[in-house]
This record gives structure tokens, sequence and C-alpha cells, in this order.
């Protein structure tokens, strides 16, 4: 390119027919006529975009917002041909490494234009005119800004192509066409790795219609005991079912003459180059005698425990803000939790999101944006306990990556968190808040996990070590450990045990304080106080109702709120380090337990895991599932995962 200058217009929507194609409808398969519905896309190459302009297209974000400098982009590949229109070369550039593209176009003249059109379907609509550029004065090219292909945050696949007018227009094809995970969409079934059907066949008059993937995510439809002419194919939603633009009729194919059966060609379930996670499938068919069929329905793979959990929480995950809104404190957990998966299983396609939440996150943010307090940098807030959730998260962080700067921002927010030890009042401990109203649970027990941490990654370390002995030394005399071996909230004024709920999360963070410490010394008595503490919470009624893991919320005349929701996990990653260092079959035994009804009695076909991992649930009171539990489920399947 030659001489390159940008002049832009503002990007507006234009909702236009391509050429031999047609809209594919969307809604329940009873309404979309089955005769009718499309089995073209869009063809690249198409002439002037015509129809009105209706409306300015939003701004996406991702990783990145819309309109980004192409000097920025990692990559610059050209994905699709180029195009020529009176000598002048159009093209599209992508960089697969930001999931952004941009237009270009060369050879040209004053008053030639370069723009993207962005389809949220098949290419029978866009939001055309996108960073439209013209070449000024004596230039001969110019670009287009950068778009995102996808919109991840509204759950949104998308595909674009670059135009260019030269006394007339001229587009590329679309990118990307096909989905790509293991393997992109299209592939044949035969070369499937295992096959599994997550959900019931549905039948149609006699027929038999079924949803498989297999052990990758890859999905196909099958149909059997059909008769010639039959039709059976794949529609895929990105937002858990609730529509499918872009989606419907995917690999439809007809029963062949002589045969009873049908399949389709394999489908992903994820698109990670857009950034998109927890695809769902169904399998749909009609039969030649009816114009009306049946669906399967919406599924997710689910032929690992863990990887299908771990997808389920990735499909909350916001990357344009980089955290699960909205909690703060909890994305900590969540995020912690998607790393104790990557490195229990060697996974390695989520690891973006390490980096990016911690590099959005480091900064300044008023009260009200990321938490109900301002978030003053380094992930410090009035709130100690939630800066220490943070500390723990960057400590994971450093030992799946092996980089400093993570473990650096874990001794600045704990360095920040000892100014709140006070030997002042009660002999020690640290304060829950700034304001110095409450001694509990949670803050000293990651404060004892965080120090003994730091102490066991700083090589010569002294500092931290007498830190963690020290807190461990006021928690275990400070009462709140009862009588039945169970940790109840916190310490009165007075400095006695409050007697207030016993949680399974400071039961928990207890464990995994004395787990920690006993890595730094060596001290038996400080495995056994952890073993003791795993017991009691495993034989308690309190905690462990016919078997199973229960916060005092759980019951089916209540609910937790949305800290609670969190706390089983918290435990649940304590007793698998529990099981890891001591190799005693009861502790992943219980886990196995625990991952085995959330399994089986307290998940949906997409995989999204409820609060009660009994599964029990109520009208008044039902069964709460958002990505809150989702994390802490995870961490239940995590702990029953060998190591």
């Amino acid at each position: 390119m030659k001489r390159v200058s940008i002049v832009f217009v503002t990007a507006v929507a234009l909702l236009s027919p391509v050429a031999a194609s047609a809209a594919t409808p969307a809604g329940d398969p009873s309404e979309s006529g089955f005769s009718t519905l499309a089995r073209s896309v869009a063809a690249g190459g198409a002439a002037a975009p015509a129809g009105p302009i209706t409306t300015l297209a939003a701004t996406v974000c991702a990783v990145h917002c819309d309109t980004r400098d192409p000097s920025l982009a990692r990559q610059d590949t050209f994905p699709v041909g180029h195009r020529t229109q009176n000598g002048r070369r159009i093209s599209l550039h992508l960089s697969d490494a930001d999931a952004m593209a941009w237009g270009s176009i060369d050879n040209g003249a004053n008053g030639d234009s370069v723009w993207l059109d962005r389809t949220w379907s098949n290419g029978s609509s866009w939001d055309g005119l996108l960073g439209k550029a013209w070449i000024p004065g004596t230039w001969t090219g110019t670009r287009t800004l950068m778009y995102n292909l996808a919109d991840p945050a509204n759950h949104r696949r998308g595909m674009i192509r670059a135009c260019g007018d030269a006394a007339g227009v001229q587009c590329t094809e679309w990118v990307h066409m096909r989905a790509c995970d293991a393997v992109c969409d299209g592939a044949d079934p035969a070369s499937a790795v295992g096959d599994n059907q997550p959900v019931p066949q549905t039948t149609l008059r006699g027929r038999r219609i079924a949803l498989h993937f297999d052990n990758r995510g890859m999905g196909w439809a099958t149909l059997g005991s059909g008769v010639a002419g039959d039709e059976v194919w794949l529609d895929r939603s990105w937002d858990e079912g609730a529509s499918w633009p872009g989606g419907s009729s995917l690999g439809r194919v007809s029963v062949a003459p002589g045969s009873t059966s049908a399949r389709t060609t394999m489908f992903a379930s994820r698109d990670p180059r857009e950034l998109l996670y927890g695809g769902a499938l169904r399998a749909c068919g009609r039969g030649i005698d009816g114009n009306n069929g049946s669906c399967t329905a919406w599924a997710r793979p689910s032929s690992n425990r863990a990887d299908a959990a771990a997808d389920a929480l990735m499909y909350s995950y916001q990357p344009n803000t980089a955290w699960w809104p909205s909690s703060w404190w909890n994305s900590a957990v969540a995020v912690t939790a998607l790393m104790d998966y990557m490195k229990r299983t060697g996974r390695n396609d989520h690891r973006w999101i390490v980096d990016r939440t911690f590099e959005v996150n480091k900064g300044v943010f008023p009260a009200g944006t990321k938490s109900s307090d301002a978030i003053e940098g380094h992930f410090i807030s009035r709130a100690i306990d939630d800066s220490e959730w943070w500390a723990i998260a960057w400590i994971q962080a450093y030992d799946l990556t092996g980089d400093a700067k993570y473990l650096n921002e874990a001794v600045t927010i704990a360095n920040y968190v000892h100014g709140y030890w006070d030997a002042g009042r009660c002999g020690g401990g640290v304060w829950w808040d700034r304001e110095r109203t409450y001694k509990n649970a949670v803050t000293i027990g990651l404060y004892i996990r965080m120090t003994a941490a730091l102490h066991n990654r700083l090589p010569g370390d002294t500092v931290w070590l007498n830190r963690a002995g020290a807190g461990w030394n006021w928690f275990a005399g400070s009462g709140m450990i009862n009588a039945a071996g169970l940790v109840n909230d916190g310490i009165s004024a007075s400095c006695a045990n409050n007697g207030q709920t016993v949680w399974t999360y400071n039961q928990g963070l207890a464990i995994g304080g004395a787990l920690e410490l006993w890595r730094a010394t060596g001290n038996p008595t400080l495995l056994t106080s952890a073993r003791q503490l795993a017991d009691a919470a495993m034989n308690s009624a309190t905690l462990t109702i016919g078997g199973i893991l229960t916060e005092s919320c759980d019951g089916a005349t209540s609910s937790c709120d949305d800290n609670q929701k969190q706390f089983k996990g918290v435990f649940m990653r304590y007793l698998m380090d529990l099981a890891d260092a001591t190799g005693v079959t009861a502790y992943r035994t219980y886990a196995q337990w625990q991952a085995n009804s959330i399994w089986q009695a307290d998940r949906d076909p997409l995989n999204r895991i409820g609060q009660r991992w009994s599964g029990q649930t109520s009208t008044q009171y039902p069964n709460a599932r958002d990505w809150r539990t989702q994390a802490s489920g995870l961490g239940a399947l995590l702990a029953a995962t060998p190591r």
C-alpha cells in the first residue's frame, strides 16, 4: 500500500438483501415452515449493497473496542482473496490474535473508498459502511480501522467482509464462515473422537432424531427409522437457546433413496477464535410426510465434567470488562477456580483471561463500578477480605504461569492487608474492614493462607513466615473453632466466639491456612489440625447432610445470597489440596460423592450447576443457577479429579 491516508465516516447499519440468499428463520421449528428454511449463505463479491439506512451501528467491545488502529494489530493476514474493481485492489485483513479485522483499498485514486460490513446472521443482513474511509488528494490507498468479529459480551457470533467503491462496488467473501474449535464446522463424524448423547432423542411419527457430541465438543445430528426425503439438521445458539441467528439448519441433509437414516456433518459448540464459549446445539428433523418437525433439547457437550463446567463458567466472563459481572470478590474466586482447572487438567485455552483480568482490573474504579466500594488500585479496597481474595488469585496465577508480576502484586496486596493486623484488640488478628468493626474467620483464614503461600514462593523469606505463624497461633487461640471442630463466623466485642453461622468457606480456609503453613514449617501438628477441620466438616450434621456438603442457606425453605452461593467451592478447593497432600482416600471419596451428586442431580443440559448440590428445589425457593454457583461447582468437580 502506498501513501495511505484515512478519512472516516460514522458507521451505519444497512439491512440489505444479498443476491442468491434467503433469510434464515428463527424461533420454534413449528413456526418456521420447515420447507422454506434457507439453505444458502451470502456469497462473496456481492454487488453494491442496497437498502435503507436504518440506525447507527452500536460499538462492539471484546478484548478491544471497535475502531482500533490497525498499526496495533498483533497479526496481519489475508484470510480470503482480494477483489478488484477498475484496477483497485480491495482487501480484508485479519488478526485472529485480536479477533478483529480491517479493510484496505490500493492502486486507487482520490474519492475511492473502503469499508467493512459485519453480519450477525448468515449474511442476509448486516451493519454496513463500518469505518468507511476515502482516498484523499494524490494518495493511492487507504484503510479502515479495526472492528471486532464477534460480540462475546452479548453472545453474538459475527462475520466481516471488506467492500470498496471505485465507480462500482466489490466485496470480499465473509470471514469466518465456519466456527473452529478442535476442528472446524463441516468435519465428517467418521473422524469423531467418541460419541455421547447428552440429552434424550426426540421422535417424530416413528423417526428418531438424536444429538451427538464427541469428546472434543464437536456435535452432529442423526435421524433414524426414516424414509427417503426426511431431513435432519443442527441449530446452534450462542445465547443458551434464546436465539440462533446464523445458526439454523446447519448441515441439513436428507435421507437418501433406499436408506432409512442420515446424519449431518459436525459443528463446533465453541469458537475460541472469536472468544465465544458455551455454545449450545440441538438436533432437529422433519418428515417428508408433513411440514412440522421436532427438535431435541438444547445441550452442551458433557463427556468431561471439568471441561464442561469450565466452558459454562467461561460463557459468563465478559472480555470487554474482564470480570464476571457484577461481583468483585466473587470474580477473584471465579478466576482462581478457572486457574485451578487449567493447573489440574493441563488445558491452556482459557489462559488468556488470567492476564486480561489482571491488566484491566489493576487500576482505579469509582464506587459502584466494580464494587459498592471504590477500588483504589492494585485490587485494594476498604474491604480487607476482598483484597485478600485477589492476592490468593494472583498467587495461583504465578503458580500457573511463572510470571513474577503476579507474585509481586500479591505482595503489594498482602502488605496493605497486614496494615490491619492489630494486636491491640483481642491480642491480634486482622480487621475485616478499614473501619475496624469486626475480626472474623474469613479475613484471618485468608491472611494465613496468603502469608504462608508468599513465604513458600519467596526464597530467603522470614517476614511472611513469621506473620503466617502469628496469624495461625492467634486464630487457633481465638475460640472461633468450636467444640465440634467447626469454625464460627467471628469473635465478639469481648473477644469470644460469637456463635454465628458456620459457613463452609471459613472451614475450608482454615484447612487451607493450616496446610500451607505446614508446607512452610513441616510442623506435623498443623497437618493434624487441617485434617481435624476437614473430618469435622465431613462428619458434621450441620455441613454434610445425606453425604452432600450443605450451606445453612441451602434448604428448600431458604435461599443463599450472591456471596453465599460461592462458599462451598472454596471449601472444596482446600479439601482438594488436603487430599493431594495427604493421599487420604476419604477426602477424595467425599469429593467424588459431591461431584457425582452435582452431575446427576444438580446439572441441566447446558451444564449449569445449581446452588444445592443435592438438586433439591421448590417453587418458592428454586435452586439458583448463575456463574457463582458454577464456579463453586467447578471447585467440587476438580477436587474429585485425580492429580
